[in-house]
Order: C-alpha cells, then sequence, then structure tokens
C-alpha cells in the first residue's frame, strides 16, 4: 500500500457536485492499493497514519499525531499511486489491484482508521471521479509505501 498524506487545515472530497466528505484540521490520505497487499501491510500503515507526530506542540515542534490533537482523517482511493513510467509516456497501472482486491481492502483500511482513531473519518467513494480540495498546512506531505518500510 501506498499513502500520501497531508497535513491540512480542512479538506473536502465532492462527487458529482455534492461534498461527499470533508474535514477540518487534520489528514488528507490518498490511499493506493496494489495486488500484493496483505492485512499486514494495512495494520502497518494504519498504525502509521494515526500515530504519526508531524502536528506542532506548545512549543511548535512537529510533536503531535491527528488522534492527539482531536483531527480527523479524509481517506480517498487513489490508483494511480501505483502508475509505472518505466516504458514510455503513459503511465501503466498494471500493479494496481483490481476492484476485486482493492474495494475490500479499503472498505477495511476505513474500519481500521475508524477503530484506531475512536471516531468516524471522512471518505471519497472508490472508482467516483472525485474533485479533493485542501488547504496543506505547513505544506506538510509525505509519503509512505508498506512494501519499503523506512
Amino acid at each position: 500500500m501506498k499513502a500520501v498524506i497531508q497535513r491540512v487545515k480542512e479538506a473536502s472530497v465532492t462527487i458529482e457536485g455534492r461534498v461527499a466528505g470533508s474535514i477540518g484540521q487534520g489528514l488528507m490520505v490518498l490511499l493506493g492499493i496494489e495486488t500484493a497487499d496483505t492485512q499486514e501491510d494495512l495494520m502497518w500503515l494504519s498504525n502509521k497514519i494515526v500515530n504519526m507526530r508531524i502536528f506542532d506542540d506548545a512549543a511548535g515542534v512537529m510533536n503531535l499525531s491527528v488522534k492527539e490533537i482531536g483531527g480527523n482523517i479524509l481517506l480517498i482511493s487513489q490508483f494511480t499511486l501505483h502508475a509505472s513510467t518505466k516504458k514510455g509516456n503513459r503511465p501503466s497501472y498494471i500493479a494496481a489491484a483490481k476492484h476485486e482486491i482493492a474495494i475490500p481492502m479499503y472498505e477495511a483500511m476505513i474500519q481500521q482508521l475508524n477503530a484506531e482513531m475512536g471516531a468516524l473519518i471522512q471518505t471519497g467513494k472508490f472508482g467516483a471521479d472525485m474533485q479533493v480540495a485542501l488547504i496543506n498546512n505547513g505544506p506538510v506531505t509525505i509519503i509512505i509505501d508498506s512494501k519499503n518500510k523506512e
């Protein structure tokens, strides 16, 4: 699994002209699922997302997690995170999981993040044409790959 995590002042996702999810301060997470992803990848990544200390404490040091600040998460499915640009100019998405694998993993990630946050997160809709708006705070943007745990 790959995730692009952005610390935001606010974020929202609109589908067919209707706001499907929105948050104030928190994390906007783009999530890419590949065929080889497992429950272990999901658990590792959800733990990282919820506990990553990228919010300022009273001293102005990034030392607090989204959970500690009482923020929320907006999770958006994003198969293009697994684009391969090795050959030619048209990206290949062969590594991205097909719907029958990706949808259950995406739904499991939502449930896991809900459990770890102790509150319902906000989401887009898997496979929908979505318009995402956000105000990146910092800016702070972090890319995580569960297959490359650095």
